[in-house]
């Protein structure tokens, strides 16, 4: 989507996640209208993770509506692989 862009953490507030989740490093996806997704780098218990959230904001702040994590290069591979097959059905 051309209007859309990838933001860096530095121009953002603070992500809501907190422990014993470790923001090391994040990309905002998008943003507006109520909603936040953003891919996030986070380590917990000794292990790094990448995570892509996607929050609403209420009333009382920001609550996590969907999270999935991604624990390998491996397990990357298998599923960017599944969605490049299937990207190219989108308009």
């Amino acid at each position: 989507m051309p209007d859309e862009k990838i933001v860096n953490s530095n121009e953002e507030e603070k992500l809501p996640i907190g422990p014993p989740l470790k923001v090391l490093e994040y990309r905002t996806i998008s943003r507006g209208f109520g909603w936040w997704s953003a891919a996030v780098l986070v380590e917990s218990w000794g292990n790094k993770r990448v995570s892509v959230y996607l929050w609403q904001k209420s009333d009382t702040g920001w609550k996590r509506k969907q999270k999935y994590t991604i624990h390998s290069q491996e397990r990357w591979h298998l599923i960017s692989e599944a969605i490049e097959s299937l990207i190219g059905e989108l308009q």
